[in-house]
């Protein structure tokens, strides 16, 4: 097998591009993730700040532990939500980074046969 110089350029090329496009894939999905994470800890420390301010006007026990238990369900249904959420993103950040090099991926990876 021969190979051009005009072939190595090109195949340099290819792989300039499909890095330049994983690294930009890779920049906004980890601004996703940054954005994410900021719009989590804003929303966690006004839901803290809310519950404190109403836990500060309880006049009994029993209204105190009412708003715990609320406070600490919705806490955790967010954060249950929130790190779904964030999870997806990950992954999204991971294909979007792969996406590029699967045509070389495809390109040089043996053909699998089934041999059963």
């Amino acid at each position: 097998m021969v190979f051009k110089v005009e072939d190595f350029q090109n195949f340099g090329k290819e792989q300039y591009e499909a890095a330049l496009a994983s690294v930009n894939g890779f920049t906004k999905g980890y601004q996703a993730i940054a954005t994410a994470y900021a719009d989590f800890s804003k929303k966690s420390f006004e839901d803290t700040s809310s519950f404190v301010e109403k836990l500060s006007g309880v006049k009994s026990l029993e209204k105190a532990l009412e708003l715990q238990t609320e406070y600490t369900k919705t806490a955790y249904e967010t954060f249950v939500a929130e790190s779904k959420k964030i999870g997806e993103l990950y992954v999204d950040l991971a294909k979007e980074a792969y996406k590029p090099f699967e045509g070389y991926v495809a390109k040089f990876s043996p053909a699998t046969t089934a041999t059963h």
